[in-house]
């Protein structure tokens, strides 16, 4: 008799290519890939539900998803293959990332895959989720897509001021795209602030949860910060107007990384 089994799977992946995380019905979507590449080789139909959604051309160095299988990889048809090379039931799961990491494109790649309990939920279980945004000064040919060129210096203490004051509040509708089906805009925000590297800065931020484009426009309304554009205290009218179009313009996807997804359990 068949059991229902539930595996988180994590990913990293280059959103350059790709219309976010989230299957598109006219575009292509990681999700969409890692679906197709699932199927292929467990050889049933395989949904996965993310623990989130990310933006056209934004990064991840860590997102978990989960899907389902009536029966666990021992009684899949590589698992069979497996059991014939006399192959441990602790393999499986290592093979099946190898096949899955063969068959998907180069800028996906899967890192592990953990059979959970059947009531986890890869989204509505998450505590915490994590976002990077990168920055560099200089033309650099190896940062082309994976960092936005700044070629001003914006004042760092400035802006880490401003940031300081969001984690004050919970309604953050100023920072969200407008005609988001969403119950509430309120976010519970535990870390936003500024980092120097060499040859440029990082922002850090996390929180419970974020709405629709909602980093990149914090980012951007802090540039104006920095730049000297807005005083840090106007971030407090900004946030309390809850008006999408008195915050900074959105800065570019291509610095964004969704880096780091916490559960109240190990995974």
């Amino acid at each position: 008799m068949s059991q229902l089994h539930r595996y988180f799977i994590e990913v990293a992946f280059n959103g350059t290519a790709y219309h976010g995380w989230q299957c598109q019905k006219n575009a292509v979507s990681v999700q969409e890939i890692l679906n197709k590449a699932l199927g292929t080789i467990l050889r049933q139909k395989i949904e996965t539900t993310g623990c989130g959604r990310t933006d056209t051309g934004v990064h991840a160095t860590q997102l978990f998803a989960h899907f389902d299988l009536q029966d666990n990889f021992q009684h899949s048809t590589l698992s069979s293959q497996l059991v014939a090379q006399n192959l441990q039931p602790t393999t499986h799961n290592l093979q099946l990332i190898r096949s899955l990491n063969s068959l998907l494109p180069y800028d996906i790649a899967v890192k592990r895959i953990v059979e959970v309990a059947t009531n986890a939920h890869a989204r509505f279980d998450a505590v915490e989720r994590s976002y990077r945004y990168h920055i560099h000064f200089e033309k650099d040919p190896f940062k082309l897509g994976f960092s936005w060129l700044l070629k001003d210096h914006p004042e760092m203490k400035l802006m880490n001021q401003a940031a300081g004051i969001i984690t004050e509040y919970e309604d953050f509708s100023c920072f969200s795209k407008s005609n988001t089906q969403t119950f509430t805009n309120n976010c519970h925000i535990t870390k936003a602030e500024w980092q120097e590297v060499q040859g440029g800065m990082v922002f850090h931020i996390s929180a419970d949860r974020f709405l629709r484009n909602m980093v990149r426009a914090i980012v951007g309304t802090l540039i104006q910060v920095g730049r000297r554009e807005i005083e840090p205290e106007d971030i407090r009218n900004i946030i309390e107007s809850k008006n999408r179009c008195n915050a900074g313009a959105s800065v570019p996807a291509c610095g964004l990384y969704l880096s780091e997804v916490k559960y109240p359990y190990e995974i």
